[in-house]
């Protein structure tokens, strides 16, 4: 269900106002004329939307043919598709408690809400639409996808004020969701740190995976997981004590230890691995970010990779 605009009595925290000021000046910095560029060049006039039905004429595109209303005529009538003006990025991001956790100046939320601004602008300066959703275990707030500066820093606000969800993301449920109530094409950015214990095997997919495949038969889908150094190699600081923001079972370990640390990267190697399989398995683009560096590098280099896809190069 699709939230109207928020009242004008509607207050916030200053200390989140003054995080949202601090990002939103930060990911404008970032938003160069070369990555505004690249989003032109990459994602501007690849979408194409129903304009009519005609008779079809010698030379047009057999593929075109409207088989339904041809079999019912009798004769050959081909639909015709204009190109669109604007592009509509939803983003649907993760608000799981996991994603709270930060061992650097942001948390993995924050990254998140830096992909979402980063894109939101440059987005904006070609006058294209954004919108949001969130999700955790059960589904959040919902903003259909609009124009201007206003929807930008909405949604930027709307990322980071959001209470943390207790309990394993729900995946199936969003998914679900944006099928249902996403109906014209979409560039969708799915953005979470994919902490769910369905994600921790390589060769196995999820039962989900159905549902992100016909999303992505109707969207271009794009992946986007946010990670932690410190989940990748903890600080050899001795014994610590460590609580699952998943769970909540705590559990002392030794973070000198050479066995305990080889563990530690192992399952943090096979947590990435799965995601990797997944958007390889399901033809999707994957975006790595991390809590440490700009979100600017990894997404300048997607738009790189996609445009010279789309151009027939390797």
């Amino acid at each position: 269900m699709f939230e109207a605009d928020p009242s004008p009595e509607e207050v916030f925290a200053p200390e989140l106002m003054a995080r949202v000021r601090q990002i939103q000046l930060r990911t404008r910095r970032m938003v160069s004329e070369v990555l505004a560029g690249a989003y032109r060049s990459t994602f501007r006039g690849s979408g194409i939307e129903f304009d009519d039905i005609r008779p079809y004429q010698p030379g047009d595109d057999v593929r075109a043919i409207d088989w339904k209303r041809t079999a019912r005529s009798g004769e050959a009538f081909i639909k015709t598709y204009i190109e669109e003006r604007e592009l509509s990025l939803m983003f649907a991001v993760d608000t799981s408690r996991t994603m709270d956790f930060g061992s650097r100046e942001f948390s993995k939320r924050e990254v998140a809400a830096q992909m979402v601004a980063l894109l939101s602008y440059v987005a904006a300066r070609q006058h294209d639409r954004v919108g949001l959703t969130l999700f955790g275990a059960e589904l959040g707030l919902s903003l259909e996808p609009r124009k201007g500066a206003g929807a930008v820093a909405r949604i930027v606000r709307e990322v980071l004020a959001a209470r943390p969800t207790d309990g394993q993301t729900s995946f199936a449920h969003v998914l679900e969701h944006c099928s249902r109530s996403l109906s014209r094409h979409n560039l969708l950015f799915f953005i979470s740190d994919f902490a769910a214990p369905e994600l921790s095997e390589p060769g196995e997919l999820p039962q989900w995976r159905h549902h992100l495949i016909d999303l992505a038969g109707r969207h271009d889908v794009v992946l986007a997981r946010v990670s932690d150094p410190f989940e990748t190699e903890p600080p050899a600081a001795g014994w610590m004590a460590l609580e699952s923001a998943a769970s909540g079972r705590r559990i002392d370990l030794d973070t000198r230890s050479a066995r305990v640390r080889r563990a530690w990267r192992e399952s943090a190697d096979a947590r990435q691995a799965a995601v990797v399989s997944l958007a390889s398995r399901t033809g999707l683009d994957l975006i790595e970010l991390s809590t440490e560096g700009s979100v600017a590098d990894p997404i300048a280099a997607f738009f790189k990779n996609r445009g010279r896809r789309r151009r027939g190069g390797r």
